[in-house]
């Protein structure tokens, strides 16, 4: 979602949860930890891959006085030889213990890794997981979950950890080439010399603004770069109304026309009628109703090139699709057998998917303040935490299109809607919805306009993450040699996973030449005097 602005790259959905931006967050794909045991090269037994490390981090990069936490990380050298680089990530905005498996062979980490005879490990974001500067997530303790402050985690670990394997205390970046690998949220305030490569996989270098009435590709491009206003990204949706099925597509649009059409003509009773076909009718806010509507689409992040009809989301469109076990044309079966369909589908699998024994208001209300959702403080929660850096530093509200373009969410999700959630969760903070400074985040970290060597870009054509990416339609950024910009046909992070390449020829050529640049860079590194 932004830029990156040295070789300083940082890597930074869920369960039901009311707010569009939490379900909606950028997340990896899982990959289930080996079940094999660990050797080094020599043929050593070497610690579980699951083992726990902790790191004594800074709370305040600013102000080191304040003292330390323990920031956990996992570590994996069995491919480790001396000389060979160390290859980091952070899983992002998670508890990072359910991506271990991102330090093996399963994924482009560990195959870099091993090609390079290096050593690969992840690390816990600051305020995520068990990684907490503070016993709490109150908006005081927050105040330090910044952009920068976990860059700087990145860069202390790095210059100043001693690894747990045998010669760890001699790898710091002056000692031994470090690879970052990123993938969401990714802003680098320039320091150079720490990282000597780097692999961004769907990174979001921009956060997106939008302004009224953008008239083409191009412009709209244009007038990104330039915006201060809403953070508002409602082209989160466009690759899915792409390529999903055409037909379900159809058939969405025309549910979410009907419902924006009976709220601009203020048809209360039409709206309920609605509601009650997906035994929503005790949502009391129609806002709520439409986000609810998301639900179905947000179930497109977290598919896979391996991913079957099984998925929820294609259960989702066949529910819409096939009747009487023919499949729609693609326009779709009409309004009428949609909104039937569609509130079927959700009162008889998706509600108890979703929201399990809850009530309707509160699993997807947004309105009741009292609601433990808002209130709950306690560590561990990857939503609130989240949701800080959104209101904060990043807005990326996924909202309705502007007038004039296809819609498969409702225009009624305007970013004021998500901005007054940020009161709701943050009072002690914000006394009024806030703006989220987007166009002061792109210019402290570069953007679209991010231009650093040894860094390989891999994007996939069907990411809804893809607007804030390089790959951005209408930026056309160039590829070079310096910074290689691929795409393959998968979804958000495909090129992640190694059997994927094995399953999609696309994002086969995506990992070989991130393999290929790796390489050939680390060839180029020479130690520090």
């Amino acid at each position: 979602m932004w830029a990156l602005t040295s070789l300083l790259l940082v890597g930074v959905a869920q369960a039901a949860i009311p707010n569009a931006m939490l379900r909606g967050m950028p997340s990896l794909p899982k990959v289930p930890v080996p079940e094999r045991s660990i050797t080094s090269p020599n043929g050593t037994a070497l610690p579980n891959i699951t083992t726990v490390y902790h790191f004594d981090q800074l709370i305040d990069h600013n102000n080191p006085g304040l003292g330390t936490f323990k920031q956990r990380y996992w570590m994996n050298w069995e491919y480790y030889e001396p000389g060979g680089p160390i290859v980091f990530m952070t899983p992002g905005e998670v508890n990072a213990e359910d991506y271990v498996g991102y330090i093996t062979n399963d994924t482009i980490n560990g195959l870099i890794a091993q090609q390079q005879n290096g050593a690969a490990i992840i690390i816990e974001h600051r305020f995520f997981g068990f990684s907490n500067p503070y016993d709490n997530l109150k908006s005081q303790s927050l105040a330090l979950l910044t952009i920068q402050q976990a860059i700087d985690d990145l860069v202390y670990f790095a210059t100043t950890a001693d690894l747990p394997m045998p010669g760890g205390d001699a790898v710091k970046p002056s000692q031994a080439p470090w690879i970052i690998l990123f993938q969401h949220d990714d802003r680098l305030k320039s320091k150079p010399g720490i990282f000597w490569a780097g692999y961004g996989s769907s990174a979001t270098v921009q956060t997106i603004t939008y302004v009224a009435s953008l008239q083409s590709l191009q412009t709209s491009i244009e007038l990104l770069l330039s915006s201060s206003k809403h953070s508002d990204y409602y082209n989160y949706f466009t690759p899915i109304r792409e390529y999903m099925p055409q037909n379900c597509s159809s058939d969405v649009q025309a549910v979410i026309a009907y419902l924006d059409q009976m709220y601009a003509a203020n048809d209360t009773a039409g709206i309920q009628t609605l509601q009650e076909a997906f035994a929503l009718g005790s949502l009391g806010h129609v806002g709520d109703f439409a986000t609810a509507l998301q639900y179905n689409l947000w179930d497109w992040q977290s598919l896979d090139p391996d991913v079957g009809p099984g998925s929820m989301f294609y259960q989702f469109c066949d529910a819409l699709e096939v009747k009487d076990g023919v499949n729609a044309g693609p326009g779709g079966w009409g309004l009428e057998h949609a909104i039937n369909s569609w509130g079927n589908f959700w009162n008889t699998t998706y509600y108890n998917q979703i929201c399990q024994d809850q009530g309707v208001e509160a699993c997807l209300g947004t309105f009741v303040l009292t609601d433990p959702y808002w209130t709950n403080v306690t560590v561990n929660n990857s939503g609130r935490s989240w949701f800080w850096l959104v209101c904060n530093q990043i807005g990326f509200y996924q909202v309705g299109p502007p007038e004039g373009q296809p819609a498969i969410v409702s225009r009624i999700l305007q970013p004021s809607f998500v901005e007054r959630q940020c009161v709701n969760m943050f009072p002690e903070a914000f006394s009024s919805p806030p703006e989220p400074p987007t166009a002061e985040t792109n210019a402290m970290y570069a953007g679209w306009n991010v231009n650093i060597p040894r860094l390989f870009f891999a994007n996939g054509l069907r990411d809804p993450w893809r607007g804030g990416t390089v790959s951005a339609d209408g930026l056309n950024k160039p590829n070079t040699t310096s910074m290689p910009i691929y795409m393959s046909d998968g979804f958000h992070c495909s090129d992640l996973i190694t059997d994927n390449g094995i399953i999609d020829p696309t994002i086969a050529v995506v990992q070989e030449a991130g393999l290929r640049y790796m390489k050939e860079w680390l060839a180029e590194w020479k130690p520090s005097a």
